[in-house]
This record gives structure tokens, sequence and C-alpha cells, in this order.
């Protein structure tokens, strides 16, 4: 990746989640240390003491986090979400959750929202370029 800019991963979890989050990025780490990574309040302090790896951190969720992370997207500097979402139970902060994967389809970015989907976007080979 010399040359280029480092793309940015956003990492986002609900608190039912965030086992799972840290666990991929533990199994993914020697990827992710190729990116720029930033997160939500808690996520990214769990995911920044499991790996290691620098994490900016905004704020949580429910306080401002989401939209933070979906004004970094308008602004171009976030190119990927990981957003590991709990579809069974409802959040206080929904319309915020809503607009960050209605952002995230605005602007093209690719949002995986489970570990699964996070390992296919991952292992593209669209990563490589612009």
């Amino acid at each position: 990746m010399t040359g280029k800019k480092k793309k940015t991963i956003a990492l986002i979890a609900h608190d039912k989640k965030k086992h799972e989050m840290v666990q991929w990025c533990l199994d993914h780490k020697d990827l992710l240390s190729h990116y720029a990574l930033c997160g939500t309040g808690h996520t990214a302090s769990l995911v920044a003491e499991a790996t290691g790896l620098p994490v900016k951190k905004y704020l949580p969720g429910p306080l401002g986090g989401d939209q933070q992370i979906g004004s970094k997207i308008a602004e171009k500097k976030i190119d990927i979400v990981l957003f590991f979402w709990d579809p069974l139970h409802s959040q206080p902060h929904d319309p915020d959750v809503k607009a960050l994967l209605r952002i995230a389809v605005v602007y093209d970015i690719p949002i995986a929202t489970n570990p699964a989907t996070a390992s296919y976007v991952m292992t593209s080979s669209f990563l490589g370029g612009e």
C-alpha cells in the first residue's frame, strides 16, 4: 500500500455483538494493520485493547458516534464500514443507525453487518483499487 492513501475502516458493534467484533478483529489483525481504523466509543476501545492496533475513537453510538461516522463518510474520509448490528433487539438510537446505513448506501461505501460479510469485503480484490 505504499504511495497510496491508507483506506479507513469504521468499526461499530451493538452491545450484544461487541464480542463478535473483537474476535473478528483478532482473527484479522494482520489484515487490519494495513488500514486506518476508527470506531464508536466502547467498540473502538475494546478492539484497540484486544488487538493493540490504533483505533480512532468517536463518541458512543447512542451519543452521536453513528452520526460522526456518517459525517466522515459524507466527507469521503471513511472507505469501509464494519457494523455488527443486533437485528433481534431494538436500539434507542435506531433512527441514527438507519441514517448511518442510508449514508453508506448513498456514498456507495461497502458496509458489512456481520462477520461473514466482513470477511468477504475485506478479502475482496477490489480493496487494492480506488
